[in-house]
């Protein structure tokens, strides 16, 4: 999975956003309850066509909680903890909310772990940090409310529109509107705040 930066969007709002750049979709009609049924009877395209129809997801919801330097190989992480407990799924449509939970989850394990080992290890960066400004807009992003710091990650960062963020994470499309134009209101403020 990779994201970048490009240059920021000048806005008639308040100050600029760094625009970050998606990563492709994914496929456009999705099946996810079907998958996760086929993924159950061992079918491995399955699990192929669920990570690529829920990546950018989990990748927002980590970003909003780990450095972005992290985020990617956790990802991966969140796919190998999801396959090995799918059976406690229940609810095969459910597999969107259930991911997010999982990424949650590794987010905050995340923290607690990285604690432990700051004490035992220095921390070295596997890729380059974003750009300055782009470093400054997820710093202000991570210091949002939970719902909207995902909503805005999925869109700005993944490029996801309000229906994929709606449909892959069980919120209502309105729900999903009223986080991203909330978020993007404090988000400009607390940009504006820093200048």
């Amino acid at each position: 999975m990779q994201s970048g930066v490009d240059q920021p969007q000048a806005s008639m709002h308040g100050p600029s956003v760094p625009r970050l750049r998606p990563v492709p979709p994914a496929e456009p009609q999705a099946e996810p309850a079907l998958w996760v049924e086929a993924w159950r009877r061992g079918d491995q395209t399955a699990f192929a066509k669920l990570h690529a129809h829920y990546a950018r997801m989990v990748h927002a919801v980590l970003l909003a909680r780990v450095p972005a330097n992290e985020a990617e190989d956790l990802v991966q992480d969140v796919f190998l903890r999801a396959l090995a407990s799918l059976h406690k799924l229940r609810d095969a449509g459910a597999i969107g909310p259930w991911l997010c939970r999982i990424a949650r989850n590794r987010g905050t394990d995340f923290h607690r772990r990285r604690k432990r080992m700051d004490s035992l290890t220095t921390d070295v960066a596997r890729t380059a940090p974003p750009a300055a400004e782009a470093r400054e807009a997820l710093d202000a992003v991570r210091t949002l409310p939970e719902a909207y710091r995902e909503t805005l990650l999925m869109r700005l960062v993944q490029g996801m529109t309000g229906p994929e963020i709606a449909e892959r994470t069980g919120l209502t499309p309105a729900s999903v509107r009223v986080n991203l134009h909330r978020g993007m209101q404090l988000l400009r403020e607390r940009l504006h705040a820093r200048e």
